[in-house]
């Protein structure tokens, strides 16, 4: 069993040409400073932080390896295989702010839940028709905002959110929020919203009789969804509620598909190449381009989307501290496989590991040092050690007072000390922007990287 004292990290050489890929900012902090590459494995990337920072006093403190290129790439993804829905980012997914400038700049839509969403985008310099206020109960004073800065599309999914519509926006371009199945998502959102089709009838009539201006229909499939087919079904129901306004004189030109998308590198075998198959055919049977005649559709649909986590995700790897830990053995002479670690670390349920908790997320450790030097898994630990690779059960909690700050009840790892660092990937989506500073725990910082340039 290794001491207890805290090791010093041993840093891998790195190539001069290596160094110019990566830059390091501190969440709030304008000046860059250089580091090294970001072509390395992230584990690699996360000891070459690790050491910058040291050289600054908080080698300890939790962070965020943020790849703006990830963005980028999952963009470009996006087009190739969805080319006719237009992506509005869920800004309540993620919005720090290099990622919602990053997304900006290319050009995508914003879906917003809020005045403070709102006049995030609207600061960036996001054009008010490249927002949708995506929230069916929606406070008034908010409403008043969105109207008065010119943030007309809106959805509503209740006759008294249509009073309030018609007293506090009366320019609005109102989508109605349908329900959908979404009994197969992590996070099913039919709970607390979307009409179900047997009232539809009655919200449009209600809308026209207030003189609103319904242009479309939305749906969400809940957040995590499972099942990719549930995009088809949905759209189906879409087109019957399209229907419907036709029948009652509206002239719809908006279809909004929600969210629901995977991220990359989804352990659920649900893939966004699977969803985006599916929801092409299901879009081109229920709302085609062109007739069989070869014509345009008369109709001319917008298609949109809300995607959070399908763009954030597997931009963030988060990389945590071990500041303590308890030897769950008899005595510390009978360690063996069978016996037990628990491992304390510096961020837990109540900070960026609250998605555990709130949505429903299974997250994976991964050593990056062992006893101070880069963890090989062909060895004990790390890659000088020269003896063979062993695990042990262990148990991962955060750093609060709560018995409930529990990260990975039960895991396999090598035997880690006090100093070591762990890597979690796939953790920007609802994690950091939920995270509380309970017990007084700070929120882990940021570190940007941008592989794409």
């Amino acid at each position: 069993m290794q001491s207890d004292s805290s090791p010093t990290l041993v840093l891998p050489p790195m190539a001069d040409h290596q160094a110019s890929r990566l830059y390091m900012v501190q969440e709030h902090d304008s000046n860059a400073r250089y580091a090294a590459a970001s072509m390395l494995s992230p584990a690699a990337t996360v000891s070459k932080v690790v050491g910058e920072r040291a050289v600054h006093g908080n080698c300890e403190d939790p962070f965020f390896v943020a790849d703006i290129g990830e963005i980028t790439r999952q963009l470009n993804q996006w087009k190739s295989f969805l080319p006719r829905v237009e992506p509005f980012y869920a800004v309540k997914c993620n919005p720090d702010h290099r990622v919602v400038s990053s997304l900006a700049s290319m050009n995508t839509g914003f879906d917003c839940a809020s005045r403070a969403e709102i006049r995030q985008m609207l600061d960036l310099g996001v054009s008010p028709d490249r927002i949708i206020y995506a929230h069916p109960c929606k406070p008034a004073s908010h409403l008043r905002f969105a109207a008065e800065n010119g943030v007309d599309m809106m959805t509503f999914d209740n006759e008294d959110e249509l009073h309030k519509i018609r007293r506090l926006a009366p320019n609005a371009k109102a989508v109605i929020r349908i329900l959908t199945d979404d009994s197969k998502s992590l996070c099913k959102l039919g709970l607390k919203f979307g009409t179900p089709l047997t009232n539809t009838q009655y919200l449009l009539e209600t809308a026209k009789s207030l003189g609103i201006n319904v242009v479309g229909v939305s749906f969400h499939v809940g957040s995590g969804c499972l099942d990719e087919n549930a995009f088809a079904d949905a759209v189906s129901r879409a087109r019957y509620v399209f229907d419907q306004g036709k029948a009652l004189g509206f002239n719809f030109t908006l279809l909004d598909v929600g969210g629901g998308f995977p991220g990359n590198n989804e352990q659920s075998g649900v893939t966004f190449p699977k969803v985006a198959k599916v929801l092409n055919q299901a879009l081109n049977q229920h709302f085609p381009d062109t007739q069989e005649d070869g014509s345009c559709e008369t109709e001319r649909i917008r298609i949109i989307a809300e995607p959070g986590r399908y763009f954030v995700a597997s931009a963030f790897n988060l990389a945590v501290n071990v500041v303590a830990r308890r030897v769950v053995a008899e005595s510390p002479d009978e360690i063996d496989a069978s016996s037990a670690f628990m491992y304390y670390v510096n961020d837990g349920v109540y900070g960026s590991f609250n998605c555990i908790m709130f949505d429903h997320q299974v997250v994976y450790p991964e050593a990056v040092t062992c006893n101070g030097q880069l963890y090989d898994s062909r060895n004990d630990c790390g890659a000088n050690s020269g003896s063979s690779s062993s695990s042990y059960e262990c148990s991962i909690w955060g750093p609060t007072c709560d018995s409930i700050d529990c990260i990975v009840p039960k895991t396999d790892m090598p035997e880690l000390n006090v100093g070591d660092w762990l890597l979690f990937r796939n953790m920007g989506a609802y994690t950091l922007c939920a995270a509380s500073q309970f017990n007084g725990f700070e929120k882990s910082t940021i570190v940007y990287i941008d592989t794409e340039n």
